[in-house]
């Protein structure tokens, strides 16, 4: 016969000051990961605009733009990336997944 053993308590979530700034900076992370794009697209815009005056060409805005949006392409896919490895986030969504299985609380 084996022994009723009681299953390992789950971490509770803080609450308070620590748990509202870890929320802060939750959201601080999904806000940077909506700005970077569109900022890194400008930024290429701008500089490409300020080779073309000083070179007199007309092509290098567009090349700009083009390698702006990849760049930002590239740090927004490692940010999600990040996010999801974020062991507070993956807590969170296990959290609220197994609050609607019906076979949790036996």
């Amino acid at each position: 016969m084996v022994p009723y053993q009681n299953p390992i308590p789950k971490k509770k979530q803080r609450t308070g000051v620590i748990g509202l700034l870890g929320a802060w900076a939750q959201a601080e992370k999904l806000f940077q990961i909506a700005l970077v794009l569109p900022c890194a697209a400008l930024i290429g815009w701008l500089a490409g605009a300020w080779l073309d005056n000083r070179l007199h060409q007309s092509w290098i805005a567009i090349a700009g733009i083009v390698f702006g949006g990849a760049s930002g392409m590239t740090y927004v896919v490692r940010l999600a990336l990040a996010a999801e490895k974020d062991p507070a986030m993956r807590d969170q969504d296990n959290d609220d997944s197994e609050k609607g299985s019906p076979g949790a609380d036996t």
